[in-house]
């Protein structure tokens, strides 16, 4: 039940302010400040930062969170996140025609994963999202029987807790076939123990054209999975045009909709780890560059930016000139779009969130989602 927010101290800095004349106005020690928003002390703030001053007394409740990591992950950065994780989604094993895998170096990561209570989770794709490989396993029994008998193998001999099939770009008449397959994979691997997760695109209704959706049947993967991971962000994305990567307004028109097909106790909800620096003027095919949160705080910083915060998407962004004068814009997440997007939780009653990725250490984060829910750690 929707309990409203928790009231949290974050403070956006004005003109004049220091760390040390915050940690006083607030009462509080100013390296548990700089600690808290991997701040190095003696820096100087920048008007519009946003700082998380201390945390509520009561919590909204309990949260499952997954991380996705991809396999270049500094260790250092997983041990300090595994803490605030239930799932450790390992991306990926890639599904080829032939119904082989493309494997990954995993051991090293369910071990640790393990050590800390975290379930580790098995990452299977289409290889390179591509239509033609689902097309062609979905369609073939016999394909299907062998990548099913590999995923078992791999899931019993790594120690998996479960699998997320991450299936994208399917065409849409094989949306039945994708649902048939979804079963058979179910059946089997839920007869054996294994949790099963799909993850699905951000749909605004279950008749939402394009490639990346239709194919995506919410209510039948709600009916037949253990969870499902909304991919509620890239509206913001390499070749998009600048803005929020994922805007609280349209992750609430999805969750509207995600509700209605999908027990809520089974969603989990996308979350960025991540923004885009885009160079103007916007050119189609030019690529942004993704930049890390507290990476995106420190470029603004150095080139004496203001961060501005967009209230209709609950986003921060700036703009700044580089040496050769080309003319720039960062949007990014912090603390204020952090708890926003976590508050949905709350106001959705749904299982809890799912970081995209969580190969970035970004402590603001951490600091707010623990304040706020209690993380639930499952038996392994």
């Amino acid at each position: 039940m929707y309990k409203g927010g928790v009231e949290m101290n974050i403070y956006t800095v004005k003109t004049g302010d220091s760390l040390y004349s915050i940690s006083q106005q607030y009462n509080v020690q100013y390296t548990k400040l700089a600690s808290d928003n991997e701040i190095d002390a003696s820096v100087p703030l920048i008007v519009g930062e946003s700082l998380v001053i201390d945390t509520p007394s009561t919590k909204l409740g309990d949260i499952e969170v997954n991380g996705f990591i991809n396999p270049n992950i500094k260790l250092d950065v997983l041990n300090k996140t595994l803490p605030y994780l239930t799932y450790l989604s390992i991306f990926s094993y890639s599904a080829n025609v032939t119904g082989t895998l493309e494997t990954i170096e995993d051991e090293t990561f369910i071990r640790l994963a393990k050590a800390q209570g975290v379930a580790p989770m098995m990452v299977v794709n289409n290889r390179d999202f591509s239509s033609s490989v689902a097309h062609q396993i979905f369609n073939n029994y016999e394909l299907q029987t062998t990548l099913l008998n590999n995923i078992v193998y791999v899931l019993e001999s790594k120690g998996y807790y479960g699998i997320n099939f991450d299936l994208e770009y399917i065409y849409e008449y094989d949306r039945y076939t994708y649902n048939r397959f979804l079963n058979r994979a179910v059946t089997l691997l839920r007869s054996m123990g294994y949790k099963v997760f799909t993850s699905l695109a951000p749909k605004y209704n279950e008749s939402q054209q394009g490639l990346l959706y239709t194919a995506h049947d919410y209510r039948y993967h709600g009916n037949s999975v253990d969870r499902v991971v909304l991919m509620t962000y890239e509206w913001g994305h390499t070749y998009s045009s600048p803005r929020a990567v994922a805007p609280v307004d349209q992750v609430s028109r999805v969750l509207d909709y995600a509700t209605t097909a999908i027990p809520p106790s089974k969603i989990l909800m996308g979350v960025p780890n991540y923004g885009y620096d885009w160079t103007l003027p916007w050119v189609n095919d030019v690529p942004a560059r993704a930049i890390g949160n507290t990476n995106a705080v420190n470029t603004a910083r150095n080139v004496k930016a203001s961060i501005e915060f967009d209230q209709e998407s609950q986003t921060p962004h700036y703009s700044y000139y580089d040496k050769n004068k080309k003319q720039h814009v960062v949007w990014f997440e912090d603390a204020r779009s952090i708890y926003q997007k976590l508050l949905l939780v709350n106001k959705y009653n749904i299982a809890g969130v799912s970081y995209w990725t969580i190969n970035r250490f970004f402590k603001q984060n951490w600091v707010i989602l623990d304040s706020m829910y209690n993380i639930v750690k499952v038996n392994i």
